[in-house]
């Protein structure tokens, strides 16, 4: 079992990246919040924390296995935490996770449900579950230090339902999907509020 790896980033895609490891290149899927990240260091080496899953239908015979990079173990300790929720699974918290760990952190520890439905996927029933779940073990995480792995630049403030609405309008008129994503992610530096996808897609085609 692969819990941690060194090498190049090769390629960063829509929701993985490729890993050059000696002779071998690795796919990992990473959350949002690696993504943006990871986008800035192309060529660079970085050491990502890793955890397995597999994917698939076990009644069709066909279960792949995936890697899940974070860049810190802190991160993944968390993910996986996260993942025990009833009716959270791998693929719903990949979704999800589109803020830095200590804020999602700090809102289950405070217990706000409605900032935790506008995580993408995460309806109010699932953010009263997750509350109830995990309220009492994510001290740890809402007390890390603040920027440990967030995107350079102060961050706007974006309702994650509407991050991802305006990423599918961008997609919907012809950006490939790393078009879409670095357009938005030039957009969310800056530390604008961004209230609707209208709000976005202005910006974005006011840029320079």
């Amino acid at each position: 079992m692969i819990t941690k790896m060194t090498g190049l980033v090769n390629r960063v895609l829509d929701e993985e990246i490729r890993l050059q490891v000696g002779p071998f290149e690795y796919q990992v899927m990473v959350p949002e919040f690696v993504r943006r990240t990871v986008q800035h260091k192309l060529g660079e080496e970085i050491t990502l924390y890793t955890s397995h899953y597999f994917e698939g239908n076990p009644a069709h015979g066909r279960m792949v296995p995936r890697l899940i990079g974070f860049l810190a173990e802190a991160e993944q300790e968390f993910f996986d935490l996260f993942c025990t929720v009833d009716k959270v699974g791998v693929r719903k918290a990949m979704k999800a996770f589109v803020r830095p760990i200590k804020e999602i952190a700090d809102a289950i520890q405070r217990q706000d449900s409605k900032w935790l439905t506008t995580l993408p996927g995460i309806g109010a029933a699932t953010a009263e579950q997750v509350v109830a779940t995990l309220r009492r073990k994510v001290t740890k995480f809402a007390l890390m230090a603040s920027g440990t792995v967030q995107t350079p630049g102060p961050a706007s403030s974006i309702d994650g339902n509407v991050l991802e609405d305006a990423y599918q309008a961008l997609v919907s008129v012809g950006h490939s999907p790393q078009e879409a994503r670095d357009r938005l992610d030039k957009a969310l530096v800056g530390g604008k509020n961004y209230q609707s996808v209208e709000d976005v897609l202005m910006a974005i085609y006011q840029q320079k």
